[in-house]
């Protein structure tokens, strides 16, 4: 249980720093957490970015042009496929994102350097195996709602009782 309640506590933690990151840059968090993608990933695509959110295409354009209108994203065109549109962080947000989240990462750095490498292993197991249970329940969530519910009990119970 100590093990679960720390997760959770973790991913509180997680969901308000980013939320303070993002009042800091003027966006929310599932646009902070799409920036988080993209410093990972170099760059994405529209597509991309609605599959990883649960967003519709039309809140993701939304979305996008938030960024876009904020200096934090641009779109370019695919290389390959001139019907596509490829995303990139602007320089401005390369310069940005590092600064508000340098602080966090020596904590992090100085934190995990205490564990052994065996440790280490077994924390890197859990999170991974965390993160593909996060995003199992998340497709067992949308596939529930994927109609828009017709009255509280449905949406409450999915349309199962």
């Amino acid at each position: 249980m100590q093990v679960i309640r720390g997760a959770r506590e973790y991913s509180i933690g997680t969901v308000l720093f980013h939320q303070a990151v993002g009042q800091l840059l003027g966006v929310n968090v599932t646009d902070m957490k799409c920036l988080d993608m993209m410093t990972m990933q170099g760059s994405t695509s529209p597509s991309e970015l609605a599959e990883f959110t649960g967003l519709s295409s039309g809140a993701t354009t939304a979305m996008i042009d938030r960024l876009e209108k904020i200096g934090l994203v641009e779109r370019h065109p695919h290389p390959k496929d001139r019907r596509s549109t490829t995303l990139v962080l602007t320089k401005e947000a390369m310069r940005k994102l590092p600064l508000l989240f340098q602080s966090l990462a020596n904590a992090m750095e100085a934190l995990v350097s205490g564990y052994s490498q065996w440790e280490l292993r077994v924390l890197g197991d859990f999170f991974f195996r965390a993160g593909l249970l996060w995003q199992e329940e998340r497709k067992k969530l949308q596939g529930r709602f994927v109609a828009r519910p017709r009255s509280r009990k449905e949406l409450t119970y999915g349309g199962h009782e």
